[in-house]
Parts: C-alpha cells; sequence; structure tokens
C-alpha cells in the first residue's frame, strides 16, 4: 500500500450497458462513481483497456478508480492491465463488489478472502493469482434473494430502496477513511454491526 496505508487502485464491479444500470449487481460501479462524483475535479480521464478509468490523486496519494467493462466474469483483464502497467502489489488494490450473503445496509471492509461465489471475484482471483487483495462488500441480500436466480439483476424498491442509497454513501465513507487513515482504522469504525443502515417504517 501507499505510505499512509491506502490503496492505489480502486475496481467497482458491474456490468456495463443501459440494461445494468441500477441492477444489485452493480454495487461496485455505484460506490465509485458516488466518490467521484464529489471529488469531480481532483480526477481525470484515463485510458484504460477494457475499462473506464479516472487517475488523479486522494489525501496527497496518486489514485486510480476503475470500472472494469468487460462483464463481470472477465473482471480480471482489466483489472490486470492497471496492476502491470502500474506495478502495483496485490495489497494495493481495492476492489467493491456486491455481496448477497450481506443484508441490504451492511457492507462488510476485508483484508482479504475468497470469492464466495462472486463471478467478478472469481475472474480477479485467478488473473492475479491471488486472493490477498483489500475488498469492500455491499450488502445486497434480503430473504428471498437466493430463490431468484435472476435476483442480483434485479433492482431495489420502495425502503430497500432507501436503504440501498444510504449504503452506497456509507460505503464511500469508509473508502475515503480507508485512504487517509488505513484499512485497520476504517474496518473498525465499519464493521461492526451497528453501523448497518436501518430505516424505520
Amino acid at each position: 500500500m501507499a505510505g499512509n496505508g491506502s490503496c492505489r487502485l480502486i475496481v467497482g464491479l458491474g456490468n456495463p450497458g443501459a440494461e445494468y444500470a441500477g441492477t444489485r449487481h452493480n454495487a461496485g460501479f455505484d460506490v465509485v462513481d458516488r466518490f467521484l462524483a464529489g471529488h469531480v475535479k481532483s480526477f481525470r480521464v484515463r485510458n484504460a483497456r477494457s475499462g473506464e478509468a479516472r487517475e488523479g490523486s486522494f489525501a496527497g496519494e496518486k489514485l486510480i478508480v476503475l470500472k472494469p467493462l468487460t462483464f463481470m466474469n472477465l473482471s480480471g483483464n482489466a483489472v490486470f492491465s492497471v496492476v502491470r502497467g502500474e506495478s502495483l502489489k496485490p495489497s494495493e488494490i481495492l476492489v467493491i463488489y456486491d455481496d448477497i450473503d450481506l443484508p441490504v445496509g451492511r457492507m462488510r471492509l476485508r483484508k482479504n478472502g475468497g470469492s464466495a461465489g462472486h463471478n467478478g471475484m472469481k475472474s480477479i482471483i485467478e488473473t492475479l493469482g491471488t486472493e490477498n487483495f483489500p475488498r469492500l462488500r455491499i450488502g445486497i441480500g434480503t430473504e428471498d434473494a437466493k430463490r431468484d436466480p435472476d435476483y442480483v439483476l434485479g433492482r431495489f424498491s420502495g425502503k430497500e430502496r432507501e436503504i440501498y442509497e444510504a449504503l452506497i454513501g456509507k460505503a464511500v465513507e469508509a473508502l475515503e477513511l480507508l485512504q487517509r487513515r488505513g484499512i485497520d482504522e476504517a474496518m473498525c469504525r465499519f464493521n461492526p454491526v451497528n453501523t448497518a443502515i436501518e430505516i424505520e417504517e
């Protein structure tokens, strides 16, 4: 990682195209889009193979933000292109993605781990040859999630949409704290159960 424990590459996972915009599977795209919207003047467009990328600085460190445009199961190709070009270590990469095993309103920041069946993470792990890179999992799960094979390609509505939108904002806060103070402090602040988003009826 960079000197303050921050990452040099932030990757948000999703599927490209208007038909997938706003779907649950695009949570990674939603987080990095929200982050970039808050720091428009700090980032410029960067050429990237198989992805949409911005390059700039945050908290005094160079930072690249990437949205792979390869579709989910080939995300590793776009990530590896940047990793190789920048000579990055796995520990300098943060991947943000949806997690059906976490309920809506929860997120989980980890230093490493497996794919848990997520196709985008499978691709990145296979391409990099390691599981040892940080990841931020965005909860999209509900009681009915695993019964519906098309669930991840659907969209939230009503109260769940409110919770999800609030969670995206909280995820950006976690990302910003990680970049400023390091992953350990961000994990301590945002991983506890009492940080979950809940909206009363």
